[in-house]
């Protein structure tokens, strides 16, 4: 009976040796010029959709791009897209530039003419200003859409497919620049890359091997805010 304790007792300190199939932890995925999560730069549309890798309603369609959260980020909001949609049907900009090539007409000889001349002026008048609040509009909802999309991460689609690809709060760049990087680290990594401010303020530099493509940071005080690749030729729809 004690052999048989003694055999069962070794077999037991042998089964919890570590096994040499125990699983290694991999090194995070790159932002960068490969992509992210499966998502390569300009792939299309359909693609992307067919193999899960995004919600499958967009979260914006303002200006005819088609913005999509990662599976588990935000859902749609219905009322911001309805108040979208409100802005960018105020299409006066069109009316506005057809006033312009109709001269106006000159004050007539009669009194009627000349009433009817005036009120013509007085109707163009408020078009024209109709037409710069909603561009104004307009221009506020682009901005917010924007923010909203680089900060949740996600996939922008245009005409010729992906044309922006903003990185979810854990991803960093090769040179490990994420959300909540200091300022400093990101002019470290990227300044002698050519790093400037672009016209939108945020940080832009070049992404190797890829053409039109750049990164996009933007910064809150001394942070990094969101990490973004964009092709600036690439139109919505």
């Amino acid at each position: 009976m004690l052999a048989a304790a003694v055999v069962l007792i070794g077999g037991g300190a042998c089964s919890s040796e570590s096994s040499p199939d125990a699983a290694v932890p991999t090194a995070p995925e790159v932002f960068g010029p490969a992509g992210h999560r499966g998502l390569t730069l300009g792939m299309a549309k359909d693609a992307a959709l067919a193999g899960g890798k995004l919600a499958a309603a967009p979260t914006s369609t303002l200006d005819g791009c088609a913005d999509f959260s990662y599976p588990g980020g935000p859902a749609p909001d219905p009322a911001r897209m309805k108040a979208e949609a409100d802005v960018e049907a105020k299409d006066l900009n069109k009316k506005a530039d057809e006033l312009e090539a109709d001269p106006e007409p000159k004050p007539g000889a009669s009194a009627e003419e000349s009433a009817k001349s005036a009120e013509k002026s007085a109707e163009d008048a408020q078009l024209f200003a109709d037409a710069v609040q909603a561009s104004a509009d307009l221009a506020g909802k682009r901005e917010e859409r924007d923010k909203v999309f680089v900060a949740a991460g996600g996939a922008s689609f245009g005409k010729d497919g992906l044309r922006e690809l903003a990185a979810p709060a854990d991803a960093k760049t090769a040179e490990g620049i994420g959300a909540g990087s200091p300022l400093a680290d990101l002019k470290t990594a990227y300044d002698a890359k050519g790093m400037k401010v672009g016209d939108n303020g945020r940080f832009q530099v070049p992404v190797d091997g890829k053409p039109d493509w750049v990164y996009e940071f933007t910064v809150s005080g001394d942070k990094v805010g969101s990490v973004s690749m964009i092709n600036a030729k690439s139109k919505c729809g």
